[in-house]
């Protein structure tokens, strides 16, 4: 009889082992309440909240209004003054001079301004879709990262339930004598160690959420959104361009040679500042009581450069150019060397997927299997037992991890080379 009841128990903890792999993701996340989030949805999220692209779209706005404002020419001034106040004859009598100033620039500068501004403008623009890009890769983490922990959370839970079942059936084995009490201790210990294991997994779980949250602008309701999406499937894309084109078009990139463009025309304003601006003024003198006295005149103002001839504007026009310059073709190395790591991290990581899925995570399933089985048979000693459910524990939780590092890179990879954005 006592025979029996040991091979039942631990049969019965045999048969947990096996179905581990099977049990879905809703066992753990299937409570009220839970809000089901795709990346599709996060991503919509993401547009509509998302505070950095906020911040970001709040900038575009106003360096377009600055372009606004670099289109316009001066405003006349107007001046209206009183002169020979006083009275003559015992008559009280003001002379009143009306005068309009207006300056006319010369040497293009309006044109050069404007010009300078319009390249601010596609600079912002891009960096508004290169901020959409970074954000986006930090989105697939944050999503991929929660899909992690559920996946943590259920082999912790799994493993949890396992040890503790193992735990109640040497229970039985201990009071019917079947075992000693230290080996009922070291099952006991191995349970509890699987416990705080699966508690961290659920702490890892809301971290995960509340940084996904973050991204997405739903912290209200952190604790509900759970990754609903399957892991990517393991394929290793080619780049459809060019690493020339692939450059070109990176939003960065453009921002720089953008800002390059506008150091340009800045440069050429800077210059411009030595062609003289001629102001033109029009004035006219009113005298009461003899309206035979009032004239009308014309005058011209022209600066005279004796004190500064510009040399600091165009020299530091000139440092300014040089600077976008070399920050565009810094650029240029850095989205180059984004293109090859990315790359490579890639089909690093589809790599150790394969190893875990095709080979790895099998064989420490069937040497698992075997032990619990050859344990209840009393084939096994209860060490060997313990260390090849925590192997098969650190097998599954490498083999997750390793689909996580996949799933990034991938986004990653796609957002260094491919990265479309409909933002305006």
């Amino acid at each position: 009889m006592r025979r029996k009841l040991t091979l039942l128990c631990f049969q019965w903890g045999l048969v947990l082992g096996s179905a581990h792999a099977e049990l879905p993701h809703h066992t753990l996340l299937s409570s009220d309440g839970l809000m089901p989030l795709s990346l599709r949805q996060a991503e919509e999220l993401f547009l509509a909240n998302n505070r950095e692209l906020q911040l970001a779209r709040s900038s575009l706005s106003g360096v377009v209004a600055d372009s606004v404002k670099a289109t316009k020419r001066p405003n006349p001034n107007l001046s209206i003054n009183a002169v020979n106040i006083g009275s003559s004859e015992g008559d009280q009598h003001l002379d009143t001079v009306v005068r309009v100033d207006q300056m006319f620039e010369r040497g293009s500068k309006r044109e050069l301004r404007s010009n300078a501004a319009q390249f601010g403008v596609e600079a912002s623009r891009s960096d508004l879709k290169e901020i959409e890009r970074q954000q986006h890769i930090a989105l697939y983490a944050a999503y991929y990262d929660l899909l992690l922990a559920q996946e943590k959370e259920l082999i912790g839970a799994d493993t949890a339930m396992l040890a503790q079942k193992t735990m109640d059936a040497a229970a039985l084995r201990e009071k019917a004598g079947d075992i000693a009490s230290t080996e009922l201790a070291r099952i006991s210990v191995d349970a509890l160690r699987a416990q705080n294991d699966a508690r961290q997994a659920k702490a890892d779980r809301e971290k995960a959420q509340l940084a996904l949250a973050l991204i997405i602008g739903t912290q209200s309701e952190t604790q509900k959104i759970y990754a609903s999406d399957p892991w990517p499937e393991v394929e290793l894309p080619a780049p459809t361009q060019s690493a020339d084109v692939l450059i070109a078009q990176r939003a960065d990139v453009k921002a720089a040679q953008a800002r390059m463009q506008a150091a340009e025309q800045n440069r050429n304003l800077a210059r411009a500042m030595r062609t003289r601006d001629v102001t033109v003024g029009v004035q006219y003198e009113h005298f009461p009581g003899d309206h035979s006295n009032n004239t009308v005149g014309i005058g011209v103002s022209i600066p005279l450069f004796i004190n500064n001839y510009f040399q600091g504007e165009i020299g530091r026009a000139e440092s300014d150019l040089t600077t976008a310059q070399l920050n565009l073709q810094k650029v240029r190395a850095q989205v180059l060397n984004e293109i090859a790591k990315s790359r490579a991290e890639l089909e690093a990581a589809a790599e150790r997927v394969k190893r875990f899925h095709g080979l790895l995570l099998e064989q420490a399933r069937k040497a698992a299997d075997g032990a619990e089985f050859a344990y209840a048979h009393g084939a096994m000693g209860l060490i060997d037992l313990l260390d090849a459910r925590r192997t098969l524990f650190a097998v599954r939780i490498e083999a997750a991890t390793a689909q996580a590092d996949y799933a990034k890179a991938l986004a990653a990879w796609l957002a260094a080379t491919e990265w479309k954005t409909d933002t305006p």
